[in-house]
């Protein structure tokens, strides 16, 4: 089987930095990881290819030093990498970069599962994985927890807030994945070392036929107005004098505040 792994390069969740001019994401200097929920993607289609045969084809839309990321899912054991990279598609909103990834997917040929993390610790949203279902036409399970494959059909258990579902759907279909799927694999030395000397191609607009109007800020129907830290207002209280007395008064701010 085919396996399609969509992945995303983030900033270190202690080092997010926002541009106060453009309001997208500061990267320049910023030490970058694989989103977290993608690795679990990542080491899923790896298994599944263990146990049914295929390949495993990483993907990520980024600037170049996303290749880090990519060079990373090959260590780990995916067979092949691409690159999607232009300034046109830079700061596009999730419709745009689930437009340019369903155009790369494509371009890659036949595929049996694509596979995504449940939302990128940046700006999670948890809108790319649908949307890029949305733009191939096909079935999708989110928040999926265990997976099984019998021919061209697949069977997905999901999590809920309170109870699991289980979804049956045929092939090809996409899914995004939470962390309780699996433990991420260390990569080999010799992995690491094959890795490094792999070739990944880097795709453009026009290598993914994609039309210009609907990349990037101009193909966004959102965008980001202003971005800013919530004021917190502490105020506290303490309440002094005998148990009875104390809790009489507390009772009482309580019931002013209609929270008994």
């Amino acid at each position: 089987m085919n396996v399609v792994v969509c992945i995303k390069q983030v900033p270190d969740t202690t080092e997010v930095r926002i541009d106060p001019v453009t309001n997208t994401l500061v990267r320049e200097g910023v030490p970058s990881i694989i989103n977290p929920f993608d690795e679990n993607a990542i080491e899923e289609g790896i298994r599944l290819v263990e146990k049914h045969g295929g390949k495993v084809t990483v993907i990520t839309m980024g600037p170049p030093q996303a290749e880090e990321a990519l060079r990373r899912a090959l260590s780990m054991g995916a067979d092949e990498a691409v690159l999607i990279s232009s300034r046109a598609f830079a700061g596009g909103d999730t419709w745009a970069t689930s437009y340019v990834l369903s155009r790369a997917i494509r371009k890659l040929g036949d595929f049996d599962l694509v596979l995504c993390g449940k939302q990128a610790f940046d700006g999670d949203t948890a809108q790319v994985g649908p949307g890029v279902a949305e733009q191939l036409g096909i079935p999708q399970a989110t928040y999926v927890i265990e997976v099984e494959i019998d021919g061209k059909r697949m069977r997905a258990r999901r999590v809920l807030e309170d109870r699991y579902e289980v979804i049956e759907m045929r092939l090809p279909a996409l899914i995004t994945v939470v962390k309780q799927i699996n433990e991420p694999r260390h990569p080999r030395l010799k992995n690491v070392m094959a890795a490094k000397k792999k070739a990944i191609p880097v795709w453009g607009p026009d290598d993914i036929e994609a039309d210009p109007s609907l990349c990037g800020l101009d193909g966004s129907p959102t965008n980001v107005v202003r971005t800013f830290l919530p004021e917190r207002h502490h105020e506290g209280e303490m309440l002094q004098g005998d148990t009875e007395a104390v809790v009489t008064r507390l009772v009482g701010k309580l019931h002013k505040l209609e929270l008994v």
